[in-house]
């Protein structure tokens, strides 16, 4: 079994999700890259080349999480790195006081309960790593000081991503896993709708949370490797 890191990465099959794997990769971690689209994940982790593998993962899927648990034990026997990514519903259309709340529901399912769903399943294999890394990738909008009325799906999801992120790190802390929350910024992906400063410059502080050293910071939310408010 190999010595280097292992690193799931969901959402892996472009933007932020792919820079971080190619960034993990170029470290010489073992990226297990996972999409809900088999064939997109197949084809973002062949262009990594031999430091990537795909896996199909759809993260609101409680049986998708537990096979994902069942390979990673049987070909690693641990997990090093889980970067929760995967995120829809940039809702840009919507306000608070008239959105529909199906598509909040909807929403939730992947930005949050994924996530939770997902460290609860691989949280032995996190356990069995001399030094684990959980990184949420979420965003100011999320923030409790910048909270406006729109987005209202997107928005109330990340700030409970937050409140995850914390109670996690705290619920983590006598296991030594680090865990902490990152915001990109506004970088030129599909979901940030053009525009934005370069996505290796988004996933790097990523990839810096997801390398923290012993003693590092737990329980944060961070852009840029800088404390940010909540």
């Amino acid at each position: 079994m190999s010595d280097a890191p292992v690193a799931v990465v969901t959402g892996g099959n472009r933007g932020i999700g792919l820079e971080t794997c190619r960034q993990l990769a170029a470290l010489g971690h073992r990226v297990v890259l996972t999409a809900r689209d088999g064939a997109k994940g197949a084809a973002a982790a062949r262009r990594l080349g031999a430091g990537a593998e795909a896996y199909q993962l759809d993260v609101t899927s409680a049986a998708d999480a537990e096979a994902l648990a069942a390979h990673l034990a049987e070909r690693y026997g641990r997990l090093d790195v889980l970067v929760n990514n995967a995120a829809i519903n940039y809702d840009t259309w919507q306000r608070v006081t008239t959105a529909d709340l199906d598509q909040v529901r909807v929403t939730a399912e992947t930005n949050l309960y994924g996530p939770w769903q997902l460290v609860q399943a691989l949280l032995p294999l996190l356990r069995a790593s001399r030094q684990a890394r959980i990184v949420n990738v979420s965003s100011g909008a999320g923030a409790i000081d910048d909270l406006g009325a729109g987005t209202p799906a997107y928005s109330i999801t990340k700030l409970a991503l937050n409140g995850l992120t914390l109670m996690l790190a705290r619920d983590l802390r006598q296991d030594r896993i680090l865990v902490n929350a990152v915001c990109p910024g506004w970088v030129n992906t599909d979901m940030g709708g053009g525009g934005g400063r370069p996505v290796a410059d988004g996933a790097a502080g990523v990839v810096w949370a997801a390398t923290l050293p012993d003693g590092g910071p737990s329980g944060g939310f961070f852009r840029d490797r800088r404390r940010i408010p909540w």
